[in-house]
């Protein structure tokens, strides 16, 4: 007997035909042994299949003798004389008919993320083995897809082969799908002022992006918090889950503008009961600019020290060098502006006001010692205890020299002595005088000399409008009008300098520190003397006799 007979009559005594091997049947699993299955399919001998075809992705198999199951015959006998049974392929024949109608209606399929191969991950369909591109994941790039594995979730069959036995799915466009779905849903029931759930999706230096699940909202830097924050990052970071308010919605152009800051109280209401003006708080330095510091009370309400509420005494100084950021510092309220949401802080205000202080040791009148810090063309000015400078004004440096000539007698770094005139605390300013730790000559030289005096004086200087003369030490001036009683003798021109003349006293200029002289004055005075004493012109006499003998009476006087 031939092989082929014999295959014959094995086929009748069997009563299956060729087209039984390469099909799918059902078995009954007859007994467990060890780690396969035992199967009676129907035909002389029975078949073994391991368990671990039963057992689906991430779990055990779970089955016993009893239990019927579907399995693929991939031939008759092997050469254990036991028919060859799959039960892999059994479910991926049974997985690929279902798949394939899934793939036509453009159904979604469950599956299960089971490993990690190049360029994406290894999916299990009920039994079929697809591919999971990384880019089809999810919609944004996932770091770690370990919570995904083993956890069955629907998919999108993008392409199948069932020659090749290829399927690429994808989970993203399930996600796409479902997204459109409930950014419809959210934009059609959105209003302001709602309450929502989202995910930052994105960070940028003017605010972040967050996903309210289909739909992006705008969360600007300033309404994250209400304290300060220069960057989002300070307090946001990509994939934190959110509580937002929806502060602004335009439904023609779909933008929404969140805040999360308005979820809590705004700490400026009754701002002006907390941070009363004149009280003293110690805050935070949280931002330093050119033209002050930024101090922040408590989270959320920040006051401005300017620039020029920053020191006494150091001034034109940037706020850097007087304070540096995250210092305690302590501070008192000078204004407050509720609706401007400003409050003006001080710093020196809480520092002794060394202008008061200085006052205080050295009351006016004081003699005082210091170093000459700088000279200007209007004074100098004298460093002074307590780190404040005093001014000598040049009106103030010497009783007899002029300002200009005066100045030049003094340089930077000299130490002198003056005396305090004034003290100006508002204006924070000291007066100081050097000329003043002497006497004033002309005060001494003017208390020996009063007015209506005829006095000998001496011509310094000849001018157009009369005689410059010198008194006593003092500086006097005869006007032209006053050289003499006669007009034709009024002419600066007839005196030289140092020539002696006699002269009444008429003013006193104590500004300009000058005497007013009159020639013509002592005239008069002498005529009106001459006259009481001599008799009158009515009696007879000549002005002349009267004079002459005045004149003989005075020259005898002097011998």
């Amino acid at each position: 007997m031939t092989m082929e007979d014999f295959a014959a009559l094995l086929d009748e005594s069997l009563g299956v035909g060729g087209s039984f091997e390469g099909s799918v049947i059902t078995g009954l699993i007859v007994e467990v042994d060890g780690d396969v299955a035992v199967i009676d399919v129907g035909l002389k001998s029975e078949g073994r299949v391991p368990l671990k075809e039963f057992a689906t992705a991430g779990r055990t198999a779970d089955v016993k003798a009893g239990d019927r199951v579907d399995v693929f015959i991939e031939r008759y006998e092997d050469r254990n004389g036991e028919v060859v049974l799959s039960r892999e392929k059994a479910k991926r024949e049974e997985a690929w008919t279902l798949l394939e109608k899934s793939f036509e209606a453009q159904q979604r399929v469950n599956g299960v993320i089971f490993g990690r191969v190049k360029g994406g991950f290894t999916v299990d369909l009920s039994g079929a083995v697809a591919f999971l591109p990384g880019s089809q994941v999810d919609i944004r790039p996932v770091r770690d897809i370990t919570p995904l594995l083993g956890t069955p979730q629907p998919f999108q069959i993008l392409k199948m082969d069932r020659s090749r036995g290829n399927i690429v799915v994808s989970r993203r466009a399930v996600l796409e799908e479902t997204r459109a779905e409930q950014r419809s849903e959210l934009i059609e029931n959105l209003k302001e002022g709602q309450i929502l759930e989202g995910v930052v999706k994105n960070i940028t230096d003017y605010g972040a992006f967050v996903d309210l699940g289909g739909v992006d909202g705008l969360l600007h830097v300033t309404d994250i918090a209400w304290k300060r924050i220069n960057h989002p990052s300070e307090a946001l970071h990509i994939g934190q889950t959110v509580k937002v308010q929806v502060i602004r919605f335009n439904s023609e152009t779909q933008r929404i503008s969140l805040g999360i800051k308005q979820l809590d109280a705004d700490p400026w209401e009754g701002v002006e009961a907390k941070y009363p003006v004149n009280a003293k708080f110690t805050g935070r330095v949280t931002n330093i600019t050119d033209y002050g510091a930024f101090v922040e009370l408590e989270p959320g309400v920040e006051g401005l020290v300017h620039v020029s509420e920053m020191s006494w005494t150091k001034k034109n100084v940037h706020p850097g060098k007087i304070v540096s950021t995250s210092q305690e510092v302590e501070v008192m309220v000078l204004d407050v502006d509720p609706q401007k949401r400003r409050i003006s802080l001080g710093l020196k205000q809480t520092m002794n006001n060394p202008w008061e202080g200085f006052l205080d040791r050295f009351p006016q009148g004081t003699i005082v010692e210091g170093e000459i810090k700088n000279i200007t063309e209007f004074g100098l000015f004298v460093g002074l205890p307590g780190d404040i400078d005093g001014m000598v004004h040049m009106s103030d440096l010497d009783w007899e020299k002029s300002g200009e000539a005066a100045i030049q007698d003094f340089k930077k770094g000299d130490v002198v002595k003056a005396k305090v005139l004034d003290v100006d605390i508002e204006k924070e300013r000291i007066s100081l005088g050097i000329k003043q730790l002497s006497e004033d000559p002309f005060q001494n030289a003017a208390a020996a000399i009063k007015k209506g005096d005829v006095v000998t004086c001496t011509v310094t200087q000849v001018t157009e409008n009369g005689l410059e003369v010198a008194v006593e030490g003092m500086t006097g001036f005869i006007r032209k009008g006053e050289l003499s009683r006669e007009r034709s003798e009024q002419r600066p021109e007839r005196f030289a300098v140092g020539e002696k003349l006699d002269a009444k006293v008429t003013a006193f200029e104590k500004a300009a520190r000058k005497i007013t002289l009159s020639v013509k004055a002592r005239e008069v005075e002498e005529e009106k003397q001459a006259m009481a004493e001599y008799g009158s012109s009515d009696s007879g006499a000549s002005l002349g006799d009267i004079l002459g003998a005045a004149m003989r009476k005075a020259q005898q006087e002097d011998k």
